[in-house]
């Protein structure tokens, strides 16, 4: 019987969620949840002065509205740091590892004395198999044996074997001259101890990868699979940076992006299943491997998450729809729709979001349930509602007065009423778009008469022949 997938998510709370880390993370929750395995987070708060409360609250936040949720505790990488410095000492008592007493002076003085010979500047420490009768009563680190021959392979699943010469290797420090251990060993010791199977992260790892292998090896441990993944470029290809737009994933929920877009056009960065472009969460936990992330940079397009985006929005179930929108509301401290909108708002909601890209988008074609009578046209609509449109619109009124309120019975009557003025209907949708929503950019005339029903909308066409608003 295969062995469970454990995955796990690993960010340092330096910062906000950035949109690589976000990615990783999707393709770490992919990955377990498509297997029935298991998805952890790490919090990699060893560096003391730039880990914050506030940014691992925004990392939590940033995966919580993406959806992506980690099973047990977030695990801090800090509080575990007797645990790391006790597998120092083991490898240390088992003679795979040393104390070092150099000082920073001998060390920089051997690599100076190196680069001038034309040596390699990695240094090799006299200390290394000195007799322990010889060591000095003064500060020390501890350093793992690295293998002097011979070469290390990573298996990698998305690079493919890579060979590294061991004579590249250094003896790493493992624990630092004050007793705190070094990031390489905590994120070995941590990978171990979690149960992690599969590391999958971004391939500016690829080369700790060789070094976390020694201390698995020295300890005896299981390797885990690992993926390295090529980064997010820029549109120019140049790395993702602020230059390019928005990096944080909070950005992108203040822009209105809905979740489920934003997760299928992450997955589909650098990764892909044929030729599917837009595919559900289920459909993604299902084909998501290893074999289909490729191993050139992705290029970020903010028109493809867009389009991905709209997509979303015009397969979202309704109701689902609206609770995000009112989560959208909030995140960006608006006022959160009232009782008095929210049926309103879920009846247009049909006819609303087959053309929108975001959250404000939606809410701009639904000013027409948003809005309170009088309405007040914009500048490009009121040009609709001159004497004339006025007189017309005053007329149409009353032949809707004893209608019965059905989409076929009114859009009859508007039609025949064109007909009758010898006019197109496109010329009365103008007056009736202003009188309606005050906007000349809406949904169809005849879905906002049933939406707002026959009360409101006579209401709102008197409003506009008398001149109100």
């Amino acid at each position: 019987m295969s062995q469970p997938v454990v995955t796990r998510f690993a960010p340092s709370p330096t910062g906000y969620l950035h949109i690589g880390g976000a990615r990783t993370a999707l393709f770490n929750w992919l990955y377990a949840r498509g297997r029935g395995g298991t998805f952890l987070l790490r919090i990699e708060d060893t560096d003391r002065t730039r880990s914050t409360p506030e940014a691992t609250q925004a990392i939590l936040d940033g995966l919580a509205w993406l959806g992506l949720d980690h099973d047990g505790e977030a695990i801090s990488q800090f509080a575990r740091a007797d645990r790391h410095a006790e597998v120092a000492r083991q490898l240390l008592a088992e003679g795979k590892a040393y104390k070092c007493f150099a000082t920073q002076d001998e060390i920089q003085a051997y690599r100076d004395a190196a680069r001038a010979e034309g040596r390699s500047t990695l240094y090799q420490s006299p200390w290394r198999d000195a007799d322990p009768s010889t060591h000095p009563d003064a500060p020390y680190v501890i350093r793992i044996k690295a293998p002097r021959d011979g070469s290390t392979v990573i298996r990698d699943e998305v690079q493919g074997d890579v060979t590294i010469r061991n004579d590249q290797l250094d003896d790493m420090v493992l624990l630092r001259s004050d007793g705190t251990p070094v990031y390489m060993l905590a994120v070995a010791v941590d990978d171990h101890d979690m149960g992690v199977t599969h590391v999958i992260r971004g391939d500016d790892h690829l080369n700790n990868a060789a070094r976390q292998m020694m201390i698995y090896e020295a300890m005896g441990w299981p390797l885990p699979v690992y993926a390295h993944i090529p980064l997010i470029h820029g549109p120019d290809g140049k790395k993702l940076s602020k230059r390019h737009g928005a990096l944080g994933v909070e950005e992108y929920r203040a822009m209105g992006y809905p979740a489920a877009g934003m997760r299928n056009y992450l997955a589909r960065l650098g990764w892909s299943h044929g030729d599917d472009e837009f595919f559900t969460d289920e459909q993604a936990k299902e084909w998501f491997d290893l074999g289909g992330i490729g191993k050139s940079p992705a290029r970020f397009d903010f028109k493809k998450l867009e389009n991905l985006c709209g997509q979303h929005i015009a397969a979202s179930d309704d109701a689902a729809l609206l609770h995000e929108w009112q989560d959208f509301l909030a995140a960006t401290g608006q006022r959160p729709l009232g009782d008095d909108k929210t049926p309103l708002v879920l009846a247009a909601l049909p006819h609303l979001k087959e053309r929108a890209k975001t959250f404000p988008e939606l809410i701009d074609k639904a000013a027409f349930v948003l809005n309170d009578r009088p309405i007040v046209p914009d500048e490009k609509s009121a040009g609709n509602l001159d004497s004339v449109s006025r007189g017309i619109l005053k007329e149409l009124t009353s032949h809707l007065q004893n209608v019965r309120w059905e989409r076929d019975e009114v859009e009859a009557v508007a039609m025949q009423f064109a007909e009758n003025h010898d006019m197109k209907f496109g010329k009365l949708a103008g007056p009736l778009r202003a009188a309606l929503a005050g906007r000349s950019a809406t949904p169809s005339v005849f879905d906002m008469f049933m939406v707002l029903g026959q009360e409101e909308s006579l209401a709102r066409l008197t409003d506009a022949a008398s001149g109100a608003g």
